[in-house]
């Protein structure tokens, strides 16, 4: 997500410097223009604004207030936007760790996947200080469609994403199922999908990810296996906290899991439809034979 992110505010005009682990995933973006820095603190310096989308709560911690982190000593540094969805309680840890540097955190995770990202139509759920929004709202413009100012307080951007997380989840698990049998049953996969999408299963699933990735045979719709997993996680923990019981959703995170237990963390998310199908000996094949 973050690499298509950074191509859209350096087509805005944004000067960007940008740091990742990897060189080699730099250096894309270092061709666009953008300053490849030595770590997160060397693109830190100097920027009034740090925009972070990262793949863990723990990465997302160690960036911010760890020993190396941004939040120190970086007078200029105005404005933290955390685009990774890692939970309230750490959002909450980091917005104490930065005001203590006299830095903003803006709660601020995204939805719409890689190719949203790449196409600027992403929707960013924000939460922060509204000054500190004010100002950072070119930067939401630049990458998303949609931009939705959720409330003062750091985390309630965070639950509004895993909400919807959770049921882009139970989606593609319920969708998989039904589909699979449907079509061990004899069902032509692509009659499938036309007729569900003109019916009340319609759901992203089955417009979007499972046309373009699983019909075809492909499983590259661009997010992981992983990441859908972690974020199941999260919501169950969030709905423990506050003592709300979810019965569909942990039979969500169980599926996942399984998935999780095979192999499938750096997979595609679409080869959910995968699973079971090696479990049920059937294959949605939508290619024409």
């Amino acid at each position: 997500m973050g690499a298509p992110m950074v191509e859209r505010l350096i087509a805005k005009g944004f000067p960007v410097a940008v740091y990742d682990p990897d060189a080699s995933a730099m250096q894309p973006l270092v061709a666009l223009g953008a300053r490849a820095a030595t770590s997160p603190r060397d693109a830190a310096t100097g920027a009034d604004t740090v925009y972070t989308c990262l793949p863990s709560p723990q990465v997302s911690l160690e960036v911010a207030l760890g020993d190396t982190g941004i939040g120190k000593d970086l007078p200029r540094l105005k404005v933290y936007i955390e685009a990774s969805t890692i939970g309230t309680s750490t959002v909450k840890e980091m917005a104490l760790g930065l005001a203590q540097q006299g830095i903003a955190l803006l709660d601020a995770p995204v939805s719409g996947g890689p190719r949203g990202a790449r196409a600027g139509t992403l929707a960013t759920m924000v939460a922060g200080d509204k000054a500190a929004y004010d100002m950072s709202l070119p930067i939401f413009e630049a990458i998303a469609h949609k931009i939705f100012y959720v409330g003062e307080a750091p985390g309630l951007a965070q639950m509004t994403k895993l909400a919807n997380n959770m049921i882009s989840a139970a989606a593609m698990a319920a969708t998989s199922e039904a589909v699979v049998l449907a079509v061990k049953a004899g069902v032509d996969p692509n009659t499938l999908i036309d007729a569900i999408n003109s019916s009340t299963g319609r759901n992203t699933f089955t417009t979007d990810k499972l046309p373009q990735s699983v019909l075809t045979r492909s499983f590259d719709y661009g997010g992981k296996f992983s990441i859908i997993y972690k974020d199941v996680r999260l919501c169950l923990d969030e709905a423990r906290a506050l003592e709300v019981p979810m019965w569909v959703g942990h039979s969500v995170m169980q599926l996942w899991f399984q998935g999780m237990l095979e192999g499938r963390a750096n997979e595609d998310y679409t080869t959910i439809t995968k699973m079971l199908e090696d479990w049920s000996g059937v294959t949605v094949d939508g290619r024409k034979k």
